[in-house]
C-alpha cells in the first residue's frame, strides 16, 4: 500500500500524463455516475510490449492516481500481461489504499480505459497480421486454426472453456464473439 507521501507525490508529480507516440492506441472511459472523463494512449513497440502508457482525465484525485499507479505497472509488459493485470482493478485500489467502493470505483475506471486501448491494439494487429493462418486472440497470438482443434480435440462448447484451452480471450476480450463464432460453426449451433 502507498503511504500518503506516495501518494502525495503521484498527484502532485505524474509522469504518465499526455498523449503516448506513435503508433498511439487509446482507449476511453467516461462515467455518468461521477462526470469523470478519461482516455488512455499506449504504444507498442517492436518486441511486443507496451513501451508508453500516457492519459488525460478530467475526475477527482483517487483517478488521477489510479491512472498513475495503474500506468506505473503496465509500462513494460506484454499488452496481455497489462490486460490480465487490468482485469483486477481491485489491486490498483488496494495500492492506494482505497476500500471505499466510491473509490474503488475509480480503479475500476482506468483498468477499463486500459482495457480498451488494448482491445484497440488488438484489433489492429488482428487487420495487419501477415500470417498464413487468421490470427484471433492477439493478446496470446492464437490463430483460428489453434481454436478449432482444441474445440475438436476437447469438444468444447464455450469461450471460458477455449480459454482455459488455449488462453484465446484470457487477455482484452476483443476476440470473445469470434470465438463463439467459431464455436457455432464447429458445434452447429
Amino acid at each position: 500500500m502507498i503511504d500518503q507521501t506516495g501518494l502525495t507525490q503521484l498527484l502532485q508529480d505524474p509522469a504518465h500524463i499526455g498523449d503516448a507516440g506513435e503508433p498511439r492506441f487509446t482507449g476511453r472511459m467516461a462515467s455518468i455516475r461521477c462526470g469523470a472523463a478519461l482516455r488512455v494512449s499506449i504504444q507498442i513497440d517492436e518486441a511486443q510490449s507496451i513501451s508508453q502508457v500516457k492519459f488525460k482525465a478530467a475526475g477527482c484525485s483517487a483517478l488521477v492516481a489510479s491512472l498513475e499507479l495503474l500506468s506505473q505497472n503496465v509500462e513494460g509488459k506484454s499488452p496481455k500481461e497489462a490486460a490480465i493485470y487490468a482485469q483486477d482493478a481491485r489491486t490498483i485500489a488496494k495500492l492506494l489504499g482505497t476500500v471505499d467502493t466510491d473509490l474503488e470505483f475509480c480503479s475500476t475506471l482506468a483498468c477499463d480505459a486500459l482495457l480498451n486501448a488494448i482491445q484497440d491494439y488488438s484489433n489492429a494487429a488482428r487487420l495487419e497480421w501477415i500470417g498464413e493462418e487468421a490470427l484471433i486472440c492477439t493478446c496470446f497470438f492464437v490463430s483460428e486454426q489453434t481454436i478449432e482443434q482444441e474445440i475438436r480435440r476437447s469438444s468444447l462448447t464455450s469461450v471460458a472453456e477455449v480459454t482455459r484451452a488455449c488462453s484465446a480471450g484470457a487477455g482484452c476480450g476483443s476476440c470473445h464473439q469470434l470465438i463463439q463464432e467459431i464455436l457455432d460453426c464447429e458445434t452447429g449451433s
